[in-house]
């Protein structure tokens, strides 16, 4: 143990213990240059986006062409990048994609999308441009996507089904998840908020609560569910893809509207999740799988979306464990060129080595950083977002990688790299008087929503 602790240490993977990090210093003008180079990137991408697929949900870096989710756009990039660009002071890029959303943005379509992507994107981004713009129309715009989404949740438990028409309401795909029926409480607060309609925020508690009291005795939840019996599906649980924003709103509700039952329940999952499923070893902290009913491990898999848990502990004042966890999230980034999106820390072995431009290792340090104002989270941040800069950019904007392993390109530019990436990028690098977390709370999308 202790030679595999030295080599460890050589080979620079526990920076936090060795030093490396903690010894280094970052001057205000480091900090600048850092945020001049995410605002270029962030330009580039975006005069990528309007060269090669302009009005299109998203653009594709390698072929040079457009992507739409379902058909028709609902301009996920604009919409997703708005507030990014109000945030890094990119004027004329705002108005570019503010003047695009009012010119073309329509729901009344009749057309089948999935809730919980529509919500945390376009619902979230929509909130938090009308309350950073104090646009009107970014406000009609919400209101009626709400009123658009709310038929989903006519399920015999109240658990919403994945899939919802725009236009007709109907809806489908009973076996679903955690994260995609407990993920709208923040933004249906919020259309509570300014509709004045309770509907909304009563029916995303519902949903989320549903979940909740379907627990193990061992107060953990399962990865699969069917919303019309209530029934598990899949008892395995863990932290990462399709649970992760469900524990993430249950905090965050208590942060942005007080509810001290969201309260309540976020700490009973936590303290389950830091007993079954926190391990430890050479690398750092990781969170394995279990299974929720035994509490025994199933799978010692842990990776990229993953990777948030440190940032919400750190939110929350976990501040010891949460130091660990990012501790294991670097090391999977530095071990493997970019983190990989999943991967067994137990023996360093990838099950899936590609690395879609998430933002969950970057956001971490994010929150570490300000809870903290420990430097050697602006050295992780530096690291990642040069290697995203460095090895994703392509001639139109920035590539999602196949293998971090050979470090080979595939055509996509998720909208979440301008609404999440990028921004937790430049606020890691920016004044605390920028955004003040004591003001606003950040959806899964990292759209800024004002307490």
């Amino acid at each position: 143990m202790f030679k595999k602790l030295i080599i460890l240490v050589i080979s620079g993977l526990l920076l936090l213990a060795s030093g490396e990090i903690q010894g280094q210093s970052f001057p205000v003008s480091r900090k600048k240059a850092i945020r001049n180079n995410i605002v270029n990137a962030c330009r580039h991408a975006w005069n990528g986006y309007k060269t090669y697929s302009w009005g299109y949900d998203a653009l594709k870096p390698i072929s040079k062409t457009g992507h739409n989710w379902y058909g028709v756009s609902f301009l996920m990039t604009p919409v997703d990048a708005y507030d990014t660009f109000i945030l890094m002071g990119m004027k004329k890029e705002a108005k570019e994609a503010k003047t695009l959303i009012f010119s073309r943005l329509n729901f009344d379509v009749d057309k089948e999308v999935q809730l919980f992507e529509i919500n945390i994107r376009l619902l979230g981004g929509i909130i938090s441009a009308y309350e950073l713009s104090g646009e009107k129309e970014f406000l009609k715009l919400a209101l009626d996507l709400g009123k658009r989404l709310l038929p989903a949740f006519n399920s015999p438990t109240g658990m919403p089904y994945r899939f919802v028409n725009l236009r007709t309401g109907k809806s489908r795909d009973a076996q679903s998840n955690p994260a995609e029926i407990g993920t709208y409480l923040l933004e249906f607060g919020k259309l509570t908020e300014y509709s004045r309609d309770s509907t909304y925020y009563k029916t995303a508690k519902k949903a989320a609560f549903e979940v909740f009291r379907r627990r193990s005795d061992n107060d953990l939840v399962g990865t699969v569910i069917d919303v019309n019996t209530g029934e598990w599906k899949n008892t395995e649980s863990q932290i990462g893809a399709r649970i992760d924003s469900y524990y993430e709103y249950l905090y965050k509700a208590w942060l942005l509207f007080g509810d001290k039952d969201c309260k309540e329940a976020w700490e009973v999952h936590n303290r389950s999740i830091k007993k079954f499923m926190l391990t430890k070893v050479a690398s750092g902290w990781y969170f394995t799988r279990v299974d929720m009913l035994s509490g025994k491990e199933t799978n010692s898999l842990y990776g990229a979306l993953d990777a948030f848990y440190a940032g919400i502990l750190a939110l929350s004042g976990d501040i010891s464990t949460a130091r660990n966890i990012q501790a294991g999230n670097y090391y999977m980034w530095t071990h493997f060129n970019l983190e990989p999106e999943e991967f067994n820390f137990r023996n360093d072995s990838v099950l899936y080595p590609d690395y879609p431009l998430r933002p969950e290792n970057i956001e971490s340090c994010f929150y570490l950083y300000r809870v903290t104002k420990n430097d050697e989270y602006l050295i992780m941040g530096e690291r990642m977002i040069g290697d995203i800069l460095e090895k994703c950019r392509t001639e139109a904007g920035y590539a999602a990688i196949k293998d971090v392993r050979k470090l080979t390109l595939t055509d996509s530019m998720e909208s979440f790299f301008f609404a999440e990436t990028l921004k937790y990028a430049y606020l890691l690098f920016s004044p605390e008087s920028l955004l003040d977390l004591r003001k606003v709370v950040f959806n899964t999308e990292a759209h800024p929503l004002k307490k």
